[in-house]
């Protein structure tokens, strides 16, 4: 149990520590702005391509691994989607963003910085690829739910081009994409700028872990609509379940595979749910909600699950 909090307890810490200081210090939401831009778009992006160049290529082409994790990820979505058709009175905006609270994990600020921790080196190519792929469908899926409901006002084709532009040009993307051909090529950047890139890879997960606490306390939590702690049980618990069956039924796969996948399925709701309700102003107050409720219960249950993989209490298939 120590091993597990000296890992779980230092992660969780970074996100309280920042949740404090947001709390206390009396600053602006505008003085995050430089820190996200460090984080999104020169953090995490040299993470995900030291993460993915240095993997041997054949590790990268799993197809089976990422159908897989990515119907998990859609199965999700879609009961999430439904409970927010049921209990917003059929309003498909409100659901989309519902659906993300109940499915899309905080794979790029938290997922890292967990996976690696608790699994090593090892974990990196599943991180990525769930991240790559995950990102990729809710991109994809909300801006054409937005569509059907009205909501973003553009024709089907200029959709279908924003979302490829927005898939292609984000930054993590970008640089997983970089990370797959250099991977490829079996090419290095210069020391100089391989030292560069590794001083970024530390500093992404501390500075995103700190910048989740401050954004989720700049965002005090009025009250909890009736269907956030539905999904965040989805989100917390269905959803790492959900992997764990399916990867079974799909595998065998590498223990630590199946584990990352559970880790990174297990994580609370992603703060881009806030985001994409901010952008369509839709459902703000509650995304809110739900991801401060979803990274509170987090606390408990990623130290539970983290628990029972450390002291291999869980199964990596369930069927052999």
């Amino acid at each position: 149990m120590a091993e597990v909090l000296s890992l779980a307890l230092p992660f969780f810490g970074l996100i309280f520590l920042g949740y404090g200081s947001g709390r206390i210090a009396k600053l602006p939401e505008s003085g995050l702005a430089w820190l996200n831009f460090f984080i999104l778009y020169i953090a995490l992006p040299a993470l995900f391509f030291q993460l993915v160049s240095r993997t041997p290529v054949e590790e990268l082409a799993n197809g089976r691994f990422v159908l897989t994790t990515t119907l998990s990820t859609s199965i999700c979505f879609a009961l999430s989607v439904a409970i927010g058709l049921a209990l917003r009175r059929g309003k498909l905006p409100e659901a989309a963003i519902a659906g993300m609270i109940g499915a899309y994990a905080n794979v790029g600020y938290m997922g890292p910085g967990l996976t690696l921790a608790a699994l090593g080196t090892g974990a990196s190519v599943p991180t990525a690829l769930i991240f790559t792929f995950d990102s990729t469908l809710f991109f994809a899926a909300v801006p054409f739910l937005m569509a059907i409901g009205g909501v973003e006002k553009k024709r089907p084709l200029a959709t279908a081009f924003m979302v490829v532009r927005q898939v292609l040009t984000h930054p993590f993307i970008l640089a997983t994409i970089l990370g797959v051909l250099a991977a490829v090529a079996q090419v290095r950047p210069p020391a100089a700028i391989e030292r560069v890139l590794d001083y970024l890879y530390n500093a992404a997960a501390p500075c995103a872990l700190f910048t989740l606490g401050v954004t989720v306390a700049l965002r005090p939590l009025k009250r909890v609509p009736a269907e956030i702690p539905v999904l965040v049980a989805i989100k917390l618990i269905v959803h790492p379940l959900m992997v764990w069956v399916l990867l079974s039924l799909a595998g065998p796969f590498d223990p630590v595979w199946v584990y990352t996948a559970m880790l990174m399925a297990a994580l609370p709701p992603a703060l881009n749910a806030f985001i994409m309700a901010k952008q369509y102003e839709v459902y703000v107050p509650q995304s809110s909600a739900g991801i401060l409720v979803g990274t509170l219960a987090s606390v408990v249950t990623v130290t539970t699950l983290l628990y029972l993989i450390q002291n291999r209490l869980l199964a990596p298939d369930l069927f052999r």
